[in-house]
């Protein structure tokens, strides 16, 4: 198998440099140890991972002599499964003060963040990885996606144009690295065995007492209802779980790093906007496989194209400044009259407004809701529709056509 490179390793290298620790957090299977370790070749640094049972034991009831064993500069795998050693990395850090001594990956991100505000606040470089970027499968740098025609035009570089077919072929495939490098050429055999062995594991490690089938039932009616607003009630209805259940396990979905939210924009100067978020998937391949489309064909002719597709862009915008190592500022706009901007991008000072469509032929019609940002506090600039659309264009002075391919 070749090794994908990943964009991360650049703020990696430069934190490593900087600070004593250097957490990695993501969903299972996206790359972590994998780029990590192909960092550490021709080093000095040691490997351990927690997924051993008695690595785990010793990490857990003695951490001391843990980090006897496996010293600095050492490679932690799954420490979440072992908090009991942030306070003994402390000590170690304000002991020795060097750069890039610890380097920890978890795939539980909110217990794990927990430990970490703990215990190594200001001491710790805290970074995301997800599944495989457009940019990094197609083997190009990346930098977060703004709507600037210069930085529009630049993207093009090194990127693979694909056209309709193309673009539902790698949502319907999805991007874990395993699918992306072939080892796995099956996408729907790999979700299946990734439920069952990644998913169903880690969910239990949270909370033993999940039966599988209702989990199931439930992260497939999450799956339904992705680049919706989530409605509790409706998910919990499908999976036969009560209100509460259905909140505590989309906790669970957004710890283990399987979905996240987009969070309504909103100011003070904007009334009348609603506040539930949208529900957004990282990988598309595991939405295709949890509701059921057969192929990339059927799912391009499909009732849910719009929501994939939308669910795709937003994941692909998210991932360009995650793997930069930024925060994503990214929201949606829905006022109370249901008018709606797909997302909302908010940097230096200046709102971009964003429109997802299935239409290789967008018109102005689709660029008028963006004047409902024009009484935010925070000034609106260039809008783009993003499409089928073969090749970058614009709308007019202010609205630039943006294809799916080149985020």
């Amino acid at each position: 198998m070749s090794y994908i490179k990943r964009n991360l390793e650049n703020v990696i290298n430069q934190v490593t440099n900087e600070y004593p620790v250097v957490l990695v957090t993501g969903s299972r299977q996206v790359g972590k140890t994998t780029m990590l370790q192909k960092l550490m070749e021709g080093t000095k640094r040691g490997y351990v991972t927690l997924d051993d049972l008695n690595e785990r034991a010793l990490a857990k009831s003695d951490p001391e002599l843990f980090l006897q064993l496996h010293k600095p500069p050492v490679l932690i795998d799954e420490v979440q499964y072992a908090p009991e050693l942030f306070a003994y990395i402390k000590m170690n850090v304000d002991k020795n003060h060097k750069p890039g001594a610890f380097w920890l990956t978890g795939s539980q991100i909110f217990k794990l963040m927990r430990g970490v505000q703990e215990s190594l606040a200001g001491r710790v470089a805290v970074l995301s990885l997800t599944s495989l970027s457009q940019a990094e499968i197609a083997g190009a740098e990346m930098e977060p996606f703004t709507i600037e025609m210069e930085m529009l035009a630049a993207r093009k570089a090194g990127r693979t144009e694909m056209d309709t077919r193309g673009v539902f072929e790698r949502i319907y495939k999805g991007s874990m690295p395993a699918i992306v490098s072939g080892v796995n050429s099956n996408s729907q055999i790999f979700y299946s065995s990734y439920l069952s062995t990644y998913i169903e594991r880690d969910v239990k490690e949270l909370s033993d007492a999940i039966d599988s089938l209702k989990f199931l039932r439930f992260i497939t009616a999450v799956a339904a209802r992705c680049g919706q607003m989530v409605n509790v009630a409706e998910i919990a209805r499908d999976a036969d779980i009560n209100q509460t259940q259905a909140k505590d396990w989309l906790g669970i979905l957004e710890t283990l790093g399987i979905i996240f939210y987009l969070r309504p924009y909103s100011n003070n100067l904007l009334k009348r906007l609603v506040k539930t978020p949208k529900l957004y998937f990282y990988d598309t391949g595991l939405v295709c496989y949890l509701t059921k489309w057969s192929s990339a064909e059927t799912l391009e002719s499909g009732a849910m194209n719009g929501a994939i597709l939308e669910n795709y862009v937003v994941a692909e915008i998210r991932k360009t400044y995650l793997n930069c190592g930024k925060d994503p500022y990214m929201y949606y706009y829905r006022d109370k009259d249901a008018k709606e901007i797909d997302v909302v991008l908010e940097h230096d000072g200046i709102l971009n407004p964003i429109e997802i469509k299935k239409t290789s032929n967008p018109g102005t019609e689709l660029t008028k809701v963006f004047g409902l940002l024009d009484k935010a506090s925070t000034p609106r600039s260039k809008g783009a529709v993003v499409c089928m659309k073969p090749a970058l264009g614009a709308i007019d002075r202010d609205n630039y056509i943006v294809p799916v391919w080149m985020i």
